[in-house]
């Protein structure tokens, strides 16, 4: 009865929303965040295998979107971090292919610009991933370092207050877990990847693809009365962790993605949309699968890639932390 009730409610909502339309809605990406804390390995952290954290990892996937409409100066720094528009050539609005992006959004900046356009009009979704992904990074080297350092630590009051930080710090991870879930969610959704949005648009269309506004019911309602966390589960592809560089990972999913519109048009001119349509909630569904997998992909790079940075500040190596070689508590408490 709750699920039904919460459904309903959700459904309205999404029925109310005005357009632009966000990407899946906040089913979508609770589910995506829930799937992917699920299919975690045995060896992350104990505190990220609870039921506890499961369900905040989905509700903290939707908080983007939910801090939506704080003031112009918020949603206009931010909105353009929810997509990356590509021609069908995979170019930025005939710009640079995925693959040719820079690594940082200066440098991306600079180049959208000597195309006479900027990084708000094509959209920055890469750089908030890879931004997300690092900060959990450092997140989890802070939070190796508090674990060693505790039953080390001989002040007792030292220890309180390492245990305490610690205790942030898992609240920081379940924050940046989601916000990176929602990043990578709505790069798993092709309108979020394309210049066809929201219907085809005022480009070349020989196959005659839809021109209604198709955003809101193939991510919100199709989704919303369809598909199940579980359903999505089952789907979740085997790990396979990025071991280049993280900006070409991140811009080779998204490529992929891309790959989708076509298939996506494809599936609504054949009435995937309709009730009872089962061809919809399959798309959807595997959708949905590839946003998880790269979700659960990435959090395992940022616990590997923890091994590399450096704590505190002034910083010292974490693999100084963790051979005993430094006291954690003066550089992450702070010595300045």
């Amino acid at each position: 009865m709750i699920r039904t009730l919460r459904r309903l409610t959700l459904a309205a909502l999404v029925l109310a929303a005005p357009a632009p339309a966000f990407a899946w809605g906040g089913m979508g990406h609770r589910i995506i965040g829930e799937a992917a804390i699920e299919a975690l390995p045995s060896d992350l952290p104990p505190f990220m295998r609870t039921p506890a954290f499961v369900a905040g990892a989905g509700e903290m996937s939707r908080e983007p979107d939910r801090s939506k409409g704080a003031g112009k100066t918020h949603d206009t720094n931010r909105d353009a971090g929810h997509f990356l528009d590509l021609d069908d050539a995979g170019r930025v609005h005939g710009g640079p292919l995925a693959a040719e992006l820079p690594v940082t959004r200066p440098d991306y900046e600079k180049l959208m610009q000597g195309l006479g356009m900027d990084s708000w009009k094509g959209g920055y979704l890469p750089y908030s991933i890879v931004d997300q992904s690092q900060q959990l990074a450092k997140d989890f080297a802070h939070w190796r370092a508090e674990t060693y350092a505790i039953p080390h630590e001989k002040n007792r009051a030292h220890r309180a207050w390492l245990k305490a930080d610690r205790a942030r710090r898992e609240a920081q991870i379940l924050q940046t877990v989601g916000y990176l879930s929602h990043f990578v969610g709505d790069g798993s959704q092709p309108l979020h990847v394309t210049v066809h949005y929201n219907g085809w648009g005022p480009f070349p269309n020989p196959n005659g693809y839809t021109q209604d506004k198709i955003h809101n019911p193939f991510e919100g309602e199709l989704v919303l009365n369809t598909v199940t966390t579980p359903m999505v589960r089952a789907k979740v592809a085997p790990v396979q962790t990025c071991t280049g560089e993280l900006m070409g990972c991140v811009t080779a999913y998204l490529a992929t993605s891309g790959k989708q519109v076509e298939p996506l048009y494809e599936m609504i001119k054949a009435g995937g949309l309709a009730p009872g349509a089962t061809i919809g909630t399959a798309f959807a569904t595997d959708r949905l699968a590839a946003g998880a997998s790269e979700l659960r992909d990435l959090i395992l790079w940022a616990w590997k890639d923890s091994d590399s940075l450096a704590v505190g500040w002034t910083p010292i190596p974490l693999a100084d932390v963790l051979s005993g070689k430094t006291a954690a508590y003066p550089y992450l408490y702070g010595k300045d």
